[in-house]
């Protein structure tokens, strides 16, 4: 959902992913659209449509994580519309993975997808 500026929202965005590296994904579903078409693509596999689903799946991904530290993002592209904008970015972060004993420094391609709702 768009605010009154998109880069509020990124920053938004950019507060929330560092919770998921923690282990915490609920700072990024409140950015969630609920509605039947919302759309996530994770590396852990598999494509998670609807809410029930992406709902899950952040959990999943949040449960592989520990430690995480943000390390920045490096934005490759933006675009901003009426009511869509998207951003393509690089994220880099430090994290424990799936119980690893040491962490990771990890670079991962985002691309999210913003529109507003009510």
């Amino acid at each position: 959902m768009l605010a009154p500026s998109f880069q509020e929202e990124v920053d938004r965005y950019h507060k929330a992913v560092p919770e998921i590296t923690r282990g915490n994904p609920a700072p990024i579903k409140e950015l969630y659209s609920r509605l039947d078409d919302v759309t996530l693509a994770n590396p852990f596999g598999g494509i998670a449509r609807g809410w029930a689903q992406v709902d899950a799946r952040l959990d999943q991904a949040a449960r592989q994580f520990r430690d995480g530290e943000m390390l920045g993002f490096d934005t490759v592209t933006s675009y901003t519309a009426r009511d869509t904008a998207y951003l393509v970015e690089t994220e880099h972060f430090r994290a424990r993975l799936d119980g690893a004993a040491a962490t990771e420094e990890f670079a991962l391609r985002v691309t999210s997808i913003f529109r507003r709702e009510e």
